[in-house]
């Protein structure tokens, strides 16, 4: 039986497809890329926000409609079926089975039973994993779940409390995977920095960037979504030492008033993130700082946001991403007063996204003349161009170098140097370095 596959979300649950792929790869299925073609379709959702859990519905619905071809059976699993499982039964029939995160150490059971196989209990396991973003790339999830609490976030109540991989686990599995030919590590959790403190009783970040760094042929190594609170002057002084790591921190702040901050239970406030921002800039001089921001959070007022204005204003990040607030089901905020009105919030989007989109075109335009080691990835769909990242883009959330094509050699999966010339909106054009 074919078997096809669609993963919504975040990298975390990206991983988790690939493993499931692996489990199906292992029990002898074809894996396909087209659904039209899949006997079966694996739909992995999320459950975030309010316009994640829209997009898994109706990818949900658009896959049903392979059932009126060769599809016989629709199978959905991970973060809205555990929040959303038994509503789901009853809005959606054409999903034969869903299964919640927590039944995953009974996932190829349940399917078994619902292809009616020899049933056999399986867990999901790193080493069959597949890996599905390319031959130079993978994701390297250090931990599960979230114990901090923002009253924002559904993550706690979906995926329960933060529990961090063996150490030497994480290790096995990245020397596997380098000898799959990966080249870049992208280290992930919903909280990177608090790796290790459930586990060892301290955090062990920065030693496992370390040991990582030991490992030949991983030429590049960065984690994501480091919060504040916990970026230590050890961790900026591995990064600013190793260089395997790059210099490239992902910092979620979501505001800077110490007000709103506090609604939202961060454990930062206004004057330490600044400082924080300050220090890592001048360690590290060429560092890339990506943050996300949050506007129109339950009380947030005119002045929170001028102040939350002013401050990406003189920050400058080189990345900024904003979300307007959702009300998510059994959170705290859900149930906070002055919830700002859905307009407000919006007017307030669009002014920090014009804001920032002038900040980054004048941050793209000082890499001109510059020249950077550049991992290449695939050529333009009309073959003009070779196309790749430097260590300041994380693959499909920041932007790309174009490179004309000038070499008649293959050139993907290798690392070259490109001279800047010129900027286009996100991205950045190259030419080789002579």
């Amino acid at each position: 039986m074919n078997v096809g596959f669609v993963s919504l979300g975040c990298s975390k649950n990206l991983v988790v497809t690939e493993e499931v792929i692996g489990l199906f790869k292992k029990h002898n299925f074809n894996i396909v890329n087209n659904e039209k073609n899949a006997d079966i379709i694996v739909i992995n959702t999320c459950g975030f926000i309010e316009s994640a859990k829209q997009e898994a519905i109706d990818t949900i619905l658009e896959m049903a409609e392979y059932k009126k071809g060769r599809c016989k059976y629709i199978i959905a699993i991970g973060c809205m079926v555990e929040r959303y499982e038994e509503e789901l039964k009853r809005a959606l029939p054409e999903v034969d089975l869903f299964i919640r995160i927590k039944d995953y150490n009974k996932l190829w059971t349940k399917i078994s039973e619902l292809l009616k196989l020899e049933i056999t209990n399986e867990c999901l396991q790193w080493a069959d994993r597949v890996i599905t973003t390319g031959n130079t790339m993978a994701y390297l999830k250090i931990a599960e779940g979230c114990s901090n609490h923002c009253t924002y976030c559904a993550i706690p109540k979906i995926q329960g409390p933060y529990i961090s991989r063996e150490f030497n686990e994480i290790i096995e599995e990245a020397k596997s995977l380098m000898k799959k030919g990966i080249k870049e590590l992208i280290i992930i959790a919903q909280d990177t920095t608090k790796y290790g403190i459930d586990l060892y009783e301290k955090a062990r970040l920065p030693e496992l960037l370390q040991e990582l760094c030991k490992i030949d042929g991983i030429e590049w190594i960065r984690f994501l979504y480091a919060y504040p609170e916990s970026i230590t002057d050890e961790l900026i002084q591995v990064v600013k030492q190793n260089d395997k790591i790059c210099k490239y921190f992902d910092i979620p702040i979501q505001h800077i008033s110490d007000d709103v901050l506090k609604r939202m239970n961060r454990k930062s406030n206004g004057k330490s993130i600044k400082e924080l921002i300050t220090k890592i800039r001048e360690q590290i001089p060429e560092v890339i700082l990506r943050t996300t921001l949050i506007v129109g959070f339950p009380g947030e007022t005119e002045e929170n946001f001028n102040e939350l204005y002013k401050f990406v204003e003189q920050a400058k990040f080189d990345k900024l991403g904003v979300f307007t607030y959702s009300k998510e089901d059994g959170t705290p905020a859900e149930k906070m007063e002055n919830q700002v009105h859905p307009s407000t919030k919006k007017s307030r989007y669009n002014k920090i996204m014009k804001l920032q989109k002038e900040i980054s075109g004048q941050c793209l335009k000082n890499k001109i003349g510059k020249t950077y080691k550049t991992l290449i990835e695939e050529k333009s769909f009309d073959r003009k161009y070779l196309i790749g990242r430097t260590y300041m883009d994380v693959p499909d959330e920041d932007g790309v170098v174009f490179i004309e094509n000038t070499q008649n050699k293959d050139l993907i999966g290798k690392f070259v140097n490109v001279e800047i010339i010129d900027v286009q909106e996100y991205d950045l054009i190259g030419k080789f370095e002579k």
